[in-house]
This record gives structure tokens, C-alpha cells and sequence, in this order.
């Protein structure tokens, strides 16, 4: 009896590694079909904010299920509105200067450029006036040098100074140079993008809800104070389900992307519609959750089955039974 008990657990030990390797990586049937067996993805998000500050309001508790746009959470959004309005009185500034050197100068700043001429050159006159009689006066002999030398620098200065006022007219009915413009055009640019940043910050203290899902975690309460990027919610995806299914090396050429399927569960006696959507094209060993010395060496193939008309009775991490007809659904 005693040399009978090793060789049962042997033969008891090859029995359920046979049934491990028939539930989890596949079976054939009758040479028809082809069963897999798998598990509905678990597919979740870790949902926070790209902004820090201070947490607001939490709305949803777990277990509730929240639509796309959902709005989940709230920051603080008193410091960003500030933020906005710094910046829209930036952009304000910078549309006034910009206003200002296209419109070039005003009509004032025109005519005084026009009167400091007109007086520079009635200086300019009067000083080549005296010029004139002191130049007459010395080739009389009644003159003196020392004036002639004065009336001299008088004219000179004089009509540098009528030229400058020339000059500065001309600049004036002219306006600002073209550079100064797109200098200033420029400025309006960078401060608009900094607005739109502002504003877009401002929108990111509201956490809404990418796709529709149940709330698996909440993980942070009122008054917390946040990093960007640290999670307050987990959420479960409901949409698309998918299931991680294994097959065999030498079953890979029965299937294709595309190909349907028949999906089961243990819970209810529906069977759901499914395609393969996605095969690895890299081989792996049997995953660990079902690993034996036997199987170690076995290599599988990793599959994504799309279920189409999900409902609730599918959940994330069920095991379910994948069945391809062979008959039907051909490459």
C-alpha cells in the first residue's frame, strides 16, 4: 500500500496539470471548435489634476457610476481667476501700444514739430542777417573780429538746428518705424498665449470624467492640498469590455484578427458576440497565475477579444470561456 500512495500523487499531480493546461490555455473540441479561456480586462484610470492647489469638492463616493464630462472634482479656483485676469489686463496693454504705433503721431504732435521748424528757421534767418552786416561792417573797417567770429557760429548753429527740426518733422508725419510694429505685434502675440494659458489652467482645476466608468477609489477629501498629478479617484472603464485571452502555438493559425467568437460566463447562461481584435505578435510563457513545472516551458500567444453589446453581468477581471468556430468565419 505503502509503494502505491507515491505513484496515485504522481498520477493525481499529471491529472490537474492536464486540467490547468485544458482551462487556461485551450481546448479543442470534436475538431471543430476552439476553446480559450481568459479573464474580462481590467481596465482602470488614475484621474488627478494637471494643476495644483487646494481640493474643493469631491462629488462621487465609490461604487458610483459617472458619465463622460462628469465633472468629479473641484480645485480652489479663486488663484488661477486672478491669474486670468493678470493676464487679460496684459493683453489689454500690449493692444493699446500696439493701437498706438499704428496709428502713428497725432495731428497735435504733428504741428508742434511744424511750429519748432518754422521757429528754428526764422533763427536761422536772423543770424545769417546779422552774418551779412558784419561781414559788410569788416570790409568797411568798422567792424570787429571778435563779433564777425560770433556771427559766424550763430549761423552755423543756427541752421543745425533748422535741420534737426527738419529732421524730427519729417519723423513725426512719418509715425513709428516697421520694426517697432512687429516688436510691439509680437508682444500682443506672447501675451495672448499667456492668457490662453491662464485660462487654460483655470479650466483644469475641474476633474471631469474621460469615458463612462465606475468610481473604484476615492482617494483624497476636501481641504487636501494637491501636487499636480497626484490621483483623487480610480476609475473603472465600462466601455469598451474586452477580454486577455491565451492560445496555443500550434492552435495560432486557426484564428485571425477580426474572426468572431462566443463568450461565456460561470454566472448566467448568456453568451455574448465578440471579434478578435488584437493578437501579440510576440510569444510569452504561460502567465504566472497558472504556471507548473510542466508548463514552464509552454509558449502562448496573448489575445484581445472585443465584446459587442456588453452589459453590467460582464466585470472587470471575471473569467470567461472564449469559443471560435471553426466551420464559419474563415481568413
Amino acid at each position: 500500500m505503502k509503494k502505491r500512495l507515491p505513484v496515485i500523487v504522481v498520477i493525481a499531480a499529471a491529472i490537474v496539470g492536464a486540467i490547468v493546461v485544458w482551462r487556461f490555455v485551450g481546448e479543442t473540441a470534436d475538431g471543430d471548435s476552439l476553446r480559450l479561456y481568459g479573464n474580462v480586462d481590467i481596465r482602470e484610470v488614475a484621474l488627478g489634476f494637471r494643476v495644483p492647489g487646494t481640493l474643493a469638492v469631491m462629488a462621487f463616493e465609490e461604487g458610483d457610476t459617472v458619465g463622460t464630462g462628469s465633472t468629479l472634482a473641484q480645485l480652489d479656483p479663486e488663484p488661477y481667476r486672478e491669474h486670468v485676469q493678470a493676464a487679460q489686463a496684459a493683453v489689454s496693454r500690449a493692444k493699446a501700444q500696439l493701437r498706438k504705433l499704428r496709428a502713428g503721431s497725432r495731428p497735435q504732435e504733428v504741428r508742434r514739430a511744424e511750429s519748432r521748424v518754422i521757429e528754428a528757421r526764422a533763427v536761422h534767418e536772423n543770424a545769417t542777417r546779422i552774418l551779412t552786416r558784419q561781414k559788410e561792417l569788416m570790409a568797411d573797417g568798422a567792424g570787429s573780429q571778435r563779433i564777425l567770429d560770433q556771427a559766424i557760429a550763430e549761423e552755423r548753429a543756427s541752421a543745425a538746428r533748422l535741420d534737426a527740426a527738419l529732421e524730427d518733422l519729417d519723423l513725426t508725419r512719418e509715425g513709428f518705424r516697421s520694426e517697432d510694429i512687429a516688436a510691439a505685434d509680437a508682444a500682443l502675440a506672447a501675451e495672448r498665449a499667456r492668457l490662453a494659458q491662464a485660462r487654460t489652467r483655470l479650466a483644469d482645476t475641474q476633474l471631469t470624467a474621460p469615458a463612462d466608468g465606475v468610481i473604484l477609489t476615492r482617494a483624497r477629501e476636501p481641504g487636501t492640498i494637491l501636487a499636480a498629478g497626484m490621483p483623487v479617484y480610480t476609475l473603472s472603464l465600462r466601455r469598451p469590455v474586452w477580454v486577455r485571452a491565451y492560445i496555443d502555438e500550434p492552435d495560432l493559425g486557426r484564428i485571425h484578427p477580426g474572426k468572431s467568437a462566443w463568450i461565456s460566463t460561470d454566472s448566467s447562461d448568456r453568451r455574448y458576440r465578440g471579434q478578435i481584435g488584437f493578437i501579440s505578435p510576440r510569444a510569452e510563457f504561460t502567465p504566472k497565475t497558472v504556471q507548473t513545472e510542466a508548463l514552464r516551458t509552454s509558449l502562448v500567444y496573448r489575445l484581445r477579444i472585443v465584446v459587442e453589446e456588453a452589459d453590467d453581468a460582464l466585470r472587470q477581471g471575471m473569467p470567461v470561456t472564449v469559443t471560435f468556430d471553426d466551420a464559419s468565419d474563415g481568413p
